[in-house]
């Protein structure tokens, strides 16, 4: 019988009727009790027909406005403040209506003061019954939910984010937590109830909270904490020995559906406090909608996470180039199973390679692309440097010149902060991929570059190998104690790629803003703590040295004083000029010469020329060194 009634109210046709005949059993009600009162429960015969008008006003009238009001919708057991304000409306409004009414339509005498009794009946009555509803419904989660284990729980954050936690963990018997209190650093808000729940202390707090209310965890509601402050509540939780976690913010909850399922452990990207990104998604639409799209490096963290962005946006197609093939493989599956509706075309080949390159703008002719294949890891690049011209300096030419002989709209390169002031070569390849851009510029192809610092997470990246090295107990090893760096999450790089490429006109540079400088030992004593581990006690920092090409941080300075801003606030513009772009055929073609040749001493000094505040690093001059000598003596023994 339990399950045939419960069916009905799931049907949503007699759910609104049993809903009517509720409501409207109570406006009756509440005109027989409006009667009752107004003459101490001993109504005249006389007034009985006052009684009969009144039903046959009220009942039509008020069951018209409740319509019109849409209040036979919804569930009662998530009644809100909204919805009591509406029904409160929806009563004064048929109240009103119903006094002229009843002027105009009974007999003289009728008393006033049952339009205020009725007023006030009808509004208990239709609000009481849905808050009633709401509270037996919040009874039956909680008896069921005293059937499973409950963790005792700390909410940090008594603001929007932690009444919606704590209505959520009420009402969803899947969250098996029982709220203790609230945790807050408004010292307005201590010993105040928010949600029925009491404002117990501040941050600093948590141990002695903890140990009175047995706490076993500290839920995290507070979206916009800064980074410092998300470091903070970490290490007073670590310290009060009691787990913790964290909720994502509104675009978060939205994206995935709900907020059932997204309490999840404090991620290091939480600790750099990032401003969210803000998408003008019609601009990068218009630039991508029903286009077709090429991505070089389609397998690497930048180029698959972008492939995975493009795809929101509805392109006719998406081609992934790559030369790794295991990598590509896996990716093609991916992008198939999560964007059935975008044809996926995974596309095997060397940027290096011209011919190759131009199959595939043969074949599909691209509008758009996304250049993100390029040899990255300094200190490798250094040893390899000739790889590296061939690669990032000679292929991101040949994808350039392709794009624009076969017509591409757009060319977007991915570049990096590394090109400002380069002192490695990875750095000053970047730099010349740019100049070969700005060169290339001819008005058909629209010719843009982004610059932006390091990902976290993404391929020899620093947070994957601090994560190897703890699993393996140790030590964590960082280069120098002040090695500074600016830090972006995958996803927010890729959004503002794609924002760049929408607002830029071609032959520009974009900047991305990067936040703050980060140092990389206070990353990897943040990690250390949320693997659950103390730093230097469980797990030993070591310092092994600077790595040939870096410096201690990268010069945001320098190009904040060179930029200006865009349309976008998370967007600058490089200003600097290009050459000629036969002057830069005349250098790519001498350059070519001198790799071919492999001397490296030539090869610094043509380096220097197109880009003149190159600084080339010890290790590279010391093998220009090593090699002269090694040439000194060849020429001795003959």
């Amino acid at each position: 019988m339990s399950k045939q009634l419960s069916f009905l109210v799931r049907n949503i046709a007699v759910r609104r009727i049993l809903i009517w005949a509720t409501q409207t059993a109570i406006f009756a009600a509440a005109a027989v009790a409006a009667f009752l009162l107004r003459f101490d429960f001993s109504v005249p015969a006389f007034y009985f027909r006052y009684l009969l008008y009144a039903l046959a006003v009220w009942l039509p009238l008020k069951f018209i406005v409740f319509y019109l009001a849409k209040l036979d919708r919804g569930f009662w057991r998530y009644v809100s403040a909204i919805d009591l304000i509406r029904i409160s409306v929806a009563n004064l409004i048929a109240s009103i209506v119903g006094y002229f009414m009843i002027l105009w339509l009974a007999p003289l005498g009728f008393p006033r003061s049952l339009y205020v009794l009725d007023l006030m009946v009808c509004f208990f009555g239709t609000c009481g019954l849905r808050l009633l509803a709401r509270v037996s419904s919040r009874l039956s989660s909680q008896a069921r939910n005293s059937k499973t284990p409950m963790k005792r729980t700390l909410i940090y954050g008594a603001g929007d984010a932690g009444v919606t936690l704590q209505r959520e963990i009420r009402n969803n018997p899947r969250l098996a937590y029982r709220i203790c209190g609230f945790i807050d650093d408004d010292p307005a808000k201590l010993g105040l109830r928010v949600a029925g729940a009491p404002v117990l202390g501040g941050g600093d707090a948590i141990g002695a909270m903890a140990a009175r209310h047995r706490v076993a965890i500290v839920l995290i509601a507070i979206p916009s904490a800064t980074g410092a402050a998300m470091t903070r509540i970490l290490e007073l939780c670590r310290a009060a020995e009691v787990e913790f976690k964290t909720v994502p913010g509104l675009g978060e909850i939205i994206e995935e559906r709900g907020l059932v399922g997204q309490i999840r452990e404090v991620a290091v990207e939480d600790l750099l406090g990032r401003t969210p990104v803000r998408l003008e998604e019609d601009s990068i639409k218009s630039t991508l909608e029903g286009k077709v799209v090429l991505v070089t490096g389609a397998a690497g963290s930048i180029g698959f996470e972008l492939c995975r962005q493009i795809a929101r946006f509805r392109p006719a197609r998406i081609v992934g180039f790559e030369i790794a093939e295991s990598s590509l493989f896996e990716i093609d599956r991916e992008m198939r199973q999560a964007f059935p509706f975008v044809p996926f075309h995974p596309e095997i080949g060397s940027i290096q390679n011209r011919d190759r390159l131009n199959e595939i703008f043969r074949s599909y002719k691209p509008s758009v692309v996304y250049h993100a294949a390029a040899y990255k890891h300094v200190p490798l690049m250094e040893v390899h440097v000739f790889e590296a011209i061939e690669n990032n300096v000679f292929g991101s030419y040949n994808v350039a010149v392709a794009a624009a002989e076969y017509g591409a709209e757009a060319f977007l390169l991915i570049s990096s902060d590394k090109a400002v002031r380069p002192t490695n070569i990875m750095g000053v390849t970047k730099r010349i991929a740019e100049l070969i851009l700005l060169a290339l510029k001819n008005g058909r192809t629209k010719f843009v570059a982004v610059r932006f610092g390091n990902v976290l997470g993404s391929n020899g990246s620093v947070i994957p190998i601090f994560k190897k090295q703890i699993a393996a107990g140790g030590p964590v090893t960082v280069t120098h104690p002040e090695m500074r760096r600016f830090f972006m999450t995958i996803p927010e790089a890729c959004q503002l790629v794609l924002q760049a490429l929408a607002i830029g006109k071609g032959g520009e540079i974009c900047v991305l803003d990067m936040g703050q400088p980060v140092k990389i030992v206070d990353l990897a004593r943040h990690l250390i703590l949320l693997s659950g581990l103390r730093p230097e006690e469980d797990i030993e920092i070591e310092f092994t040295g600077m790595r040939p090409g870096e410096k201690l941080s990268e010069e945001l300075s320098t190009m904040l004083e060179d930029t200006l801003p865009s349309k976008h606030d998370q967007i600058r513009i490089f200003v600097g000029n290009g050459s000629p772009e036969e002057d830069i055929r005349i250098w790519l073609a001498a350059l070519h010469e001198i790799c071919e040749a492999r001397d490296l001493g030539r090869l610094v000094v043509a380096l220097k020329e197109l880009v003149p505040d190159y600084s080339p690093s010890v290790h590279v001059l010391k093998r220009i060194m090593e090699r002269q000598e090694l040439s000194r003596a060849a020429l001795k023994a003959i």
